[in-house]
């Protein structure tokens, strides 16, 4: 999985509770899909180990991880 450098060193580092496979299920199963007016493509996935949604924000590429959140 592609990442930004902003992903790898401020996203993670603020919230070390996400889990890359739960990143990936997001990506290749998401529920829903919203693209930003920059480009940047929105997915939520619901996770069950947690009872919430994850959101998940790519590069407009569609594959790099530029954030993502609960």
């Amino acid at each position: 999985m592609k990442t930004t450098w902003y992903f790898e060193h401020r996203v993670l580092v603020r919230r070390p509770e996400l889990r890359m496979d739960w990143i990936q299920s997001v990506l290749d199963n998401p529920v829903q899909v919203q693209t930003e007016d920059n480009g940047r493509i929105r997915r939520w996935g619901f996770i069950g180990e947690r009872n919430r949604y994850l959101r998940v924000i790519t590069e407009p590429d569609g594959e790099t991880v530029h954030n993502a959140f609960f």
